[in-house]
């Protein structure tokens, strides 16, 4: 049985109190913004096809609009999922409909003249399908002319295949464009999600809270959009159109879109997009009702805080002085051409800041957890509701930019060659002594120090991971921690292992290494992918050679022949036969996939009839024998 969370303490239920005096609560603007242009409400639960509910609007009931913040959860946090739990079709300008807040991204489609080009296309097949379906019911009933995708994140893709057909993306009907090279694109949107996605699915279920109940002492939602449990169907295909320069134009349904093209800020490939006519801008996600992530928390490359501050200043350059509304993949539109460049400029230099800051103090000698100790923003820059931590945080952000210009190590040799977690809890246990550590966990705790708290009983628990005091008492210390966030990921995480030491491993709700992102994996990434799973030291006097002939079904064209090599621990692959394979496969690329991954499956396949084999069968054996396997629920807070 599920352990219950327990109340917040006098001290979270006071300092959530005292930061209600910090804000202007009696500000409503956001919340006119964001029901503005209100056409229609979901029209019910979104489902999967076993029939499992992905989304219900009434999970999120409990998030009253007007009523006051509870004792568990930051006020301003509060009021940011008061605006989001809103949601629906909206007209957000002439010509511009998003569905939002039925996934953790909205769904934006343009209507021209001769059809609709859809902007993101939302995180699952069946949110995309949904927002679509209220599309044609309330706006229109025109072809979809062209998909826009505004950078590599499975939130803004993975919903594609419910927007538009593969058949009809393959005969050239409905363009698919997107920034970078169609290589670049597809290398980081597949790349990021599939070939690290066991380690970053499971982190993520911290942050975005998918693994805590919908409740006041759960998840209230992911501080930029609506991260339900359900999860979803992800899927994937290719761009085919490229945007690689600024100021680039296409004309897509009778409207001119002209593109800015932003790479290495929030994601590697990225753009912001202008409809001159409408005089409508999108900056993807350089620009939104929060503060972004320099550095994921799930995990992902680190951001350059730089490039956030000079993209938005060259779009405020070119298009400023024109802007009548900025719509964006996540929360609501700013309407209105002195509120667009505000919100612009604010945004802009909340990240040069950041970034100016952070490699100040570098400069000073100070490590990146002391910088973030003491850097606050401007009062001009911090009070503004759009520049508070709902997806990154100002602490973690500031360490980022250490990360990103200075690397991993802080400079403090004591860092450099530092005993694992594991061995360092050990040797504190034995000089302190079990009951010692419990006995100092305990003080913190009544003392209200929560942070000390936590830190402390890790070491007994990772020491000793069956002392059920242990946990339960670093369980109290992050639950309160949790219910003092602003951020909501760091609300998710602290809250996620507070229920994770009471009650286990939770299996993951969803994992972005979906078989549609797989599947459509350039085959070069493909090899990349089955190489993280070599385990090293076991192959490491292997040797084994296989060609693997995909079929023209796959490639589009004639059969296609690449050959893979194990040897030293490392698998590699190039393009071409070998002139000394011991085996070859040939097959389609699913079944492919499928060898590459569990090579005992291949001889099933092949006495199936679905792959055919040529050579010494056994080498697959030999293949599996170093293929190693990832559990998506491995440990995180306990060793």
């Amino acid at each position: 049985m599920a352990s219950a969370p327990k109340p917040a303490t006098p001290a979270t239920a006071a300092a959530n109190r005292e930061a209600v005096a910090r804000y202007d609560m009696d500000d409503r603007q956001d919340f006119a913004d964001n029901d503005r242009g209100f056409i229609a409400p979901f029209p019910d639960r979104t489902y999967r096809p076993d029939g499992t509910v992905i989304f219900d609007p009434a999970w999120f009931d409990f998030i009253e609009d007007g009523a006051p913040a509870p004792d568990t959860v930051h006020p301003s946090l509060w009021r940011q999922m008061q605006i989001m739990k809103k949601g629906g079709l909206y007209k957000i300008h002439e010509g511009i409909f998003q569905v939002r807040n039925c996934d953790i991204g909205n769904l934006t489609v343009v209507e021209g003249d001769t059809g609709l080009v859809v902007v993101d296309c939302t995180a699952s097949v069946e949110a995309a399908s949904m927002s679509m379906r209220m599309i044609r019911e309330h706006v229109s009933d025109k072809p979809v002319a062209a998909v826009v995708l505004t950078h590599t994140h499975v939130d803004h893709y993975g919903g594609i295949r419910g927007v538009v057909s593969a058949e009809d993306v393959a005969s050239g009907k409905v363009p698919i464009i997107a920034p970078g090279t169609i290589a670049s694109f597809d290398a980081h949107a597949i790349g990021e999600n599939v070939i690290a996605g066991n380690a970053m699915s499971r982190r993520a279920g911290y942050p975005f809270g998918s693994l805590l109940p919908l409740n006041s002492c759960g998840c209230v939602g992911s501080g930029i959009g609506i991260m339900a449990p359900g999860g979803g169907t992800i899927s994937y295909l290719s761009p085919t159109d490229s945007i690689t320069a600024t100021g680039t134009k296409r004309e897509l349904a009778g409207l001119e879109f002209e593109f800015l093209y932003a790479p290495d800020t929030e994601a590697p490939e990225e753009m912001h997009i202008w409809i001159p006519q409408l005089k409508a801008l999108t900056c993807a996600e350089n620009a939104n009702h929060g503060l972004h992530n320099i550095q994921t928390l799930r995990g992902a490359r680190t951001r350059d805080a730089r490039n956030f501050a000079r993209y938005l200043d060259e779009t405020l350059e070119r298009w400023g002085d024109e802007a009548e509304v900025h719509y964006g993949p996540h929360t609501w539109p700013v309407f209105g051409n002195e509120n667009v460049t505000t919100f612009l400029e604010s945004q802009r230099d909340t990240y040069k800041y950041i970034h100016d800051q952070a490699l100040r103090l570098a400069n000073k000698g100070y490590t990146p957890l002391e910088a973030a100790e003491v850097i606050e923003l401007p009062e001009e820059l911090g009070r503004k509701w759009y520049n508070r931590g709902y997806h990154g945080t100002l602490h973690h952000d500031v360490r980022a930019v250490f990360h990103k210009e200075l690397g991993l190590w802080d400079g403090d040799p004591v860092t450099l060659h530092p005993h694992p977690p594991v061995e360092t809890a050990r040797r504190l246990v034995d000089l302190i002594g079990a009951e010692g550590i419990l006995a100092e966990g305990k003080r913190a705790i009544e003392a209200d120090d929560y942070r000390w708290a936590a830190q402390i009983l890790h070491a007994l628990v990772f020491a000793d991971p069956d002392n059920t005091e242990a946990k339960q008492l670093q369980a109290d210390a992050y639950e309160q921690l949790g219910y003092q966030a602003e951020g909501p990921q760091w609300r998710g995480i602290y809250l996620t292992a507070a229920k994770e030491l009471r009650d286990g491993v939770i299996p993951a709700a969803f994992a972005t290494a979906s078989s549609d992102t797989i599947l459509a994996m350039p085959i070069d990434t493909l090899f990349d992918f089955a190489a993280v799973h070599v385990i090293g030291d076991r192959a490491a006097d292997t040797n084994l050679r296989i060609d693997f002939t995909f079929t023209a079904a796959d490639t589009g064209g004639e059969d296609e022949t690449w050959h893979m090599w194990v040897r030293h621990g490392v698998l590699n692959a190039r393009t071409g036969p070998s002139s000394d394979a011991q085996l070859t496969v040939t097959g389609p690329k699913a079944a492919i996939v499928a060898t590459l991954l569990k090579p005992a499956s291949g001889l099933q396949l092949a006495r199936a009839g679905k792959i055919k084999l040529d050579g010494d069968e056994s080498v697959l054996e030999q293949l599996a024998a170093v293929v190693d396997e990832f559990d998506p629920n491995f440990n995180l807070v306990t060793p």
